[in-house]
């Protein structure tokens, strides 16, 4: 990770190096904290823009009314001062990180009246899975972790506790010699990857699961409007793996991730093994619309200067 100077604590810019926290922090002992990740992009007329901040903003609040955190910091306080963290660090393109957490005090399950603390960090960040991903495509392993039930832990929010899921399933697939892990629900069906949303595309249509055991990422409803305005048929459907196996197409998507085509999943190779032309549509016309190139979804772009 590349530093920048400012992080944006509890209303301050702090210097990178003195944003701390205590030990007892009681999100870093049971892991109660909400995040969001957002990214900012270089436009074509000159200027930078946050994509879909609002909407980000939103999930992170919406992700605290289920766990019952009470942030201190209105929507509208976290989107300025986003954009404030973008622009005391001088940066025109990068990744950004809100996260909100139960400090310390009392120690213990019940988080009683610890105090609700805000982060924003903002830093340089390029390809999620590397830059040759987005053209070649990544090879995937079907994890043996399951995605947690929806009575389980709450797959709405976007909550650090869910990531640990995550992080054992990521390992899993890294030491097989995997990109990334693709994870089912626990009656078997596809339900996303370790931190993306997950499409297929067979015989012209495009699949992708429902709003059931995932996150609703933000770049996936993105890409499901983009599909359907470009013409394609968008289905939100269960589907087995065995069905990505015979898919022409697949992809993840996420605000990390982008739009990242699938090559292989358990061995099997995905089409012609490397992006397919929707896939190659959709990634094209989507960095578009980030970059400030199609006028249609200017409403998704928050733009900024120095």
């Amino acid at each position: 990770m590349q530093k920048t100077e400012f992080i944006w604590f509890d209303g301050k810019m702090v210097p990178w190096e003195q944003a701390n926290v205590h030990v007892l922090t009681h999100a870093l002992h049971y892991g109660s904290a909400i995040f969001e990740g957002i990214r900012a992009y270089k436009c074509a007329d000159g200027t930078s823009a946050v994509f879909r901040l609002e909407d980000h903003t939103k999930r992170l609040h919406n992700s605290a009314k289920i766990l019952q955190m009470h942030l201190p910091h209105s929507e509208d306080v976290i989107n300025r001062a986003i954009i404030e963290t973008l622009q005391a660090n001088k940066l025109a393109e990068g990744y950004i990180r809100p996260l909100s957490f139960v400090g310390d005090g009392e120690m213990g399950v019940y988080p009683g009246g610890n105090p609700v603390r805000t982060i924003i960090a903002v830093w340089p960040w390029g390809a999620y899975l590397g830059p040759e991903a987005l053209e070649t495509g990544i090879r995937i392993k079907t994890s043996s972790f399951a995605r947690m039930h929806v009575n389980t832990l709450m797959s709405k929010a976007k909550a650090a506790g869910n990531y640990v899921n995550s992080i054992l399933a990521k390992i899993e697939a890294k030491a097989d010699g995997y990109d990334e892990a693709l994870m089912l629900d626990v009656n078997g069906f596809v339900s996303e990857a370790t931190g993306e949303n997950v499409f297929i595309v067979r015989d012209g249509i495009i699949k992708t699961t429902p709003w059931t055991s995932i996150l609703g990422g933000i770049t996936r409803d993105s890409v499901m409007k983009l599909a359907a305005d470009l013409g394609y048929t968008v289905q939100e459907q269960q589907f087995t793996r065995d069905e990505m196996y015979i898919a022409d197409e697949a992809f993840f998507t996420g605000t990390a991730a982008e739009l990242t085509p699938i090559r292989e999943v358990d061995g099997r190779t995905i089409g012609a093994g490397k992006a397919g032309p929707v896939a190659k549509h959709l990634q094209q016309e989507y960095f578009k619309i980030v970059k400030g190139e199609n006028s249609k979804y200017a409403s998704w772009l928050h733009h900024y200067t120095f």
